[in-house]
């Protein structure tokens, strides 16, 4: 029996099915128009890596660890922007270079936002958000409604099953159900 060396194992589609709803989700429309992300190269990617902290956030809950799950969507994640930049013409000498970058970024929000989440105070995550995904330090109204999505996301992902490994599906609210906030941390109806 002749054996394919570079077979992919049974769970490449449950990890592809996975980052595929990351993606999905981060491709929403109503962030772009109703939040006010950027839609350039660089604010999708903030999506991608703002959902992509959320889901390994809490597949590490418990575990103290990375569980091999989601270090097989990290790696998913690194794959498809390796493949992106390649795709987009950078050539292969400053890949490297690049994805370094994308692995500080998505390390440095990683820790920002698992902080941040843990604050209780609406204020803290509405500032890594302005920072991380407007790039600005003042937050804008879209700040606080992402970080009010991004609370709402937490929470859906903790009720999920832990024990289901890979996750079916995600449940991700839908951005466009998550109201914007008060001025006094509220949401308005």
């Amino acid at each position: 029996m002749i054996l394919l060396p570079f077979r992919r194992s049974r769970q490449a589609p449950s990890i592809d099915a996975l980052y595929g709803m990351i993606v999905a989700q981060a491709r929403s429309p109503a962030f772009y128009r109703g939040y006010g992300v950027p839609d350039t190269v660089d604010g999708r990617l903030d999506m991608i890596v703002l959902h992509l902290v959320l889901l390994l956030r809490q597949l590490s809950k418990g575990h103290g660890a990375m569980p091999p799950v989601g270090q097989q969507v990290f790696d998913r994640f690194c794959q498809d922007i390796d493949d992106n930049f390649r795709e987009m013409g950078v050539g292969d000498l400053a890949v490297p270079k690049k994805m370094r970058a994308v692995a500080e970024a998505y390390y440095g929000r990683a820790k920002v936002y698992e902080s941040a989440l843990a604050d209780e105070r609406p204020d803290v995550l509405e500032a890594a958000v302005a920072r991380n995904v407007f790039g600005v330090t003042e937050p804008p109204p879209g700040a606080a409604r992402l970080a009010a999505y991004m609370r709402e996301a937490s929470r859906r992902l903790g009720a999920q099953d832990p024990d289901a490994q890979p996750p079916a599906r995600l449940d991700f609210p839908d951005p466009e159900a998550v109201a914007m906030p008060s001025a006094h941390g509220r949401v308005n109806p």
